[in-house]
């Protein structure tokens, strides 16, 4: 591969400053190699932009793509018309125009019920107490798996993490993985009659291909989700005073800017082609840095600032762009700007109680957001 190469390790771009590491991979240009990484990384919004919005010549649908080898393929790991059928009937129930009238009465109540239940406390683990099990409730009930516990979605959360992991890391998952995702697809055939989601996707796609949409709109809507709450809880948590509700979409925009909770996406090269002076041969990994895009100086000015005033923050591209942009990002968004408003209001003084650093390498998220009130 010719082009520019950077001898950084992974340590670098998961670590609390991977944003300095990915400047400095800017300034080699659009495109560099990263041995560390198996393949291209993207590091300006421009050719972020370019490369998200040409599935024709950057696909996901490679045998490579580990979560497809896990839970079969979906529209996460299909492209052009097989993609449309997997997303298309999905999507009506997470568009804008219904989200306050489908979700926005049961997040708040859910949002309140969780935050009330630490508040004699004094203290909290906002990701543990708050943004995990919001975004594990809300996701179970958004595909109609009503009676399903939090534990049990967890669970099945894990074993797909756990799976995805491991083929990734070259090995073959093992049998308790296997058995927790096919406890998940035996849940999602029980309530196919019942779920209005699952049930309307069953019109243009099989059973088996119901349980995998579902499967990774289950990972997205727990890991991506999760980590945003937490993400943005820190940069509420730095403004004095507190933003008043006009301002809280942008906090939750300028967040994820910051700090988006899935730093890059992969596509594989279905041809050779060139980027400026670099060579993509057919087959190499492209992996798009929505991190690199979104503190790209060429966009944003000031970029490393956080500053929920700024203007053209709609160019921000943490939940992707073109045809894989993410189906639920809207629902994620209300989850998060309604943990923002629960926590500033039912914790009167509430502030960080220890720092709470950003890390990992692909979905980024503090371990811990450890709060104090009163």
């Amino acid at each position: 591969m010719s082009g520019p190469t950077a001898d950084i390790a992974v340590a670098d771009l998961s670590g609390p400053d991977a944003a300095d590491a990915l400047a400095r991979l800017r300034t080699l240009g659009p495109l560099v190699r990263v041995p560390a990484l198996g393949g291209w990384l993207t590091t300006t919004h421009d050719l972020a932009g370019a490369v998200l919005r040409d599935p024709t010549t950057y696909t996901v649908d490679d045998p490579r793509f580990s979560t497809a080898q896990v839970v079969g393929p979906s529209m996460l790991s299909t492209d052009g018309a097989e993609h449309r059928r997997h997303r298309t009937p999905f999507a009506p129930p997470f568009r804008t125009a219904r989200l306050e009238e489908r979700f926005g009465e049961r997040v708040r109540v859910l949002a309140a019920d969780l935050v009330d239940a630490v508040r004699p406390d004094g203290r909290a683990d906002l990701r543990a107490g708050l943004a995990g099990p919001l975004s594990v409730l809300v996701i179970a009930e958004a595909l109609g798996l009503h009676d399903v516990t939090a534990p049990t979605v967890l669970g099945w959360y894990a074993a797909i993490v756990g799976a995805v992991s491991t083929i990734t890391e070259g090995g073959t998952p093992d049998a308790s993985s296997r058995a927790a995702i096919d406890d998940l697809a035996d849940a999602v055939r029980r309530h196919l009659d019942a779920s209005p989601v699952l049930g309307g996707a069953r019109g243009a796609l099989s059973e088996a291909e119901v349980v995998s949409n579902a499967a990774v709109m289950m990972f997205g809507g727990i890991e991506t989700t999760e980590a945003m709450i937490c993400n943005a809880l820190v940069h509420l948590l730095a403004l004095d005073p507190a933003p008043a509700d006009d301002l809280l979409g942008a906090v939750v925009e300028e967040s994820l800017r910051l700090e988006p909770a899935a730093a890059f996406v992969d596509r594989y090269a279905t041809r050779d082609t060139d980027v400026g002076t670099t060579r993509v041969r057919r087959g190499d990994l492209v992996r798009v840095s929505l991190a690199a895009a979104n503190r790209d100086p060429a966009v944003f000015e000031h970029p490393d600032v956080f500053d929920p005033r700024r203007p053209g923050l709609h160019r921000q591209v943490a939940f992707a762009r073109g045809p894989h942009a993410c189906v639920a990002m809207d629902l994620a968004r209300l989850e998060t700007v309604v943990a923002l408003r629960t926590v500033r209001d039912r914790l009167p003084g509430v502030r960080l109680e220890e720092p709470a650093p950003v890390r990992g390498l692909v979905f980024r998220k503090p371990a811990r957001v450890a709060v104090r009130w009163r």
